[in-house]
C-alpha cells in the first residue's frame, strides 16, 4: 500500500470515451487514476416496428423523458430524424444534469429535478404527479429500473419505452483485473450504476474480493450502495448522484475521513 501522503490510487470504470472530464478533474483533485470500463455501450442495429412507431408518434405524447445523456446520445437523433422541430406541446425531461446539458445543446427546453438527480426526484416534479390520461415516452437503454414506468402507470399515465440501446459487459479477464487492483495499489473504485458493479462483481468472483478488502467503492445511490454490500464489499461510500461533481466530492469525503492531504 502506498505510504502517507502519496497520492491515492483510483479506477474509473465508466464507458470508454465517456471518463475524460471525471479523471482529469481527480488528477487535479490530487488523485492517481487508472481506467477500466465496466460498461459498454452498443446502439441497435434497427428498432422493431413497436419502437419505430413509438417514434412516429412522439407528436402524441405530453411528457418525454430522458433517462441518462447515453438516452440523449443513443435516442435523440432517432426522433430528431422524424421530428426536425420538437413537437410542440411535449415536455422534455432530463434525470440528471449532464442528461440535460446534451439535451439543451441540442437546442430543447428541459425540465430537471434539480438538487436530486434521480428518478424519485423526477417523479416529484408537479407536472408528473398530475399525469392521469396523459402519454409518457421513457427514452433509456434496454433493461434498468422500472420506478418511472410503474410509478408514473399507477398514477394513470400511459407510459411507453423507447429502448434505443444496450448495455454490454466488456472483455475483461477477472483475474487479469484483481492482479490490476492489487498492482495499482488501486484504493478506491468508482461505480457509476448498477450495471457496472453487478459486471464488477461477476469478473471478481467471491474468491478474490476477499484479497481486495482495502478497497472501497464510491457508488451513485443508497440502492447500489444495498448491492454492493450484499456481493461482499465493505462499507461503500454513497455519492448523491452519478455525475462528475458528486463523484469528485465523494472521493475527496473518503480521502478527508482517512485523514490523507490532498
Amino acid at each position: 500500500m502506498p505510504g502517507p501522503g502519496s497520492a491515492p490510487t483510483v479506477l474509473v470504470t465508466r464507458p470508454a470515451g465517456q471518463a475524460d472530464s471525471l479523471c482529469g478533474r481527480l488528477e487535479a483533485a490530487g488523485f492517481a487514476v487508472v481506467r477500466q470500463p465496466l460498461l459498454a455501450l452498443e446502439p441497435f442495429a434497427g428498432l422493431p416496428a413497436a419502437q419505430r412507431r413509438l417514434v412516429q408518434e412522439l407528436d402524441r405524447f405530453q411528457h418525454c423523458i430522458f433517462i441518462s445523456s447515453n438516452a440523449v446520445r443513443f435516442g435523440l437523433e432517432l426522433l430528431q430524424r422524424a421530428w426536425p422541430r420538437w413537437p410542440a406541446g411535449v415536455a422534455c425531461y432530463a434525470v440528471g444534469d449532464s442528461t440535460a446539458a446534451a439535451l439543451r445543446d441540442a437546442g430543447l427546453s428541459v425540465r430537471t429535478p434539480g438538487a436530486d438527480m434521480t428518478s424519485e426526484g423526477l417523479l416529484a416534479l408537479p407536472a408528473l404527479c398530475a399525469v392521469t390520461g396523459q402519454r409518457v415516452l421513457i427514452v433509456k437503454g434496454e433493461g434498468g429500473r422500472q420506478a418511472l414506468r410503474e410509478t408514473l402507470g399507477s398514477r394513470g399515465a400511459e407510459v411507453e419505452e423507447l429502448a434505443c440501446y444496450r448495455r454490454v459487459a466488456p472483455a475483461v479477464d477477472g483475474a487479469a483485473l484483481a492482479e490490476r487492483l492489487q498492482h495499482d495499489a488501486v484504493r478506491l473504485i468508482l461505480i457509476s450504476s448498477g450495471e457496472a458493479l453487478a459486471n464488477l462483481t461477476a469478473l471478481l468472483k467471491p474468491r478474490e474480493t476477499h484479497k481486495l478488502a482495502d478497497i472501497t467503492l464510491v457508488v451513485p445511490s443508497a440502492r447500489v450502495a444495498e448491492d454492493a454490500v450484499s456481493a461482499g464489499w465493505q462499507q461503500p461510500v454513497v455519492a448523491a448522484n452519478a455525475a462528475d461533481d458528486a463523484m469528485l466530492a465523494a472521493a475527496q469525503r473518503w480521502r478527508s475521513a482517512l485523514g490523507e492531504s490532498e
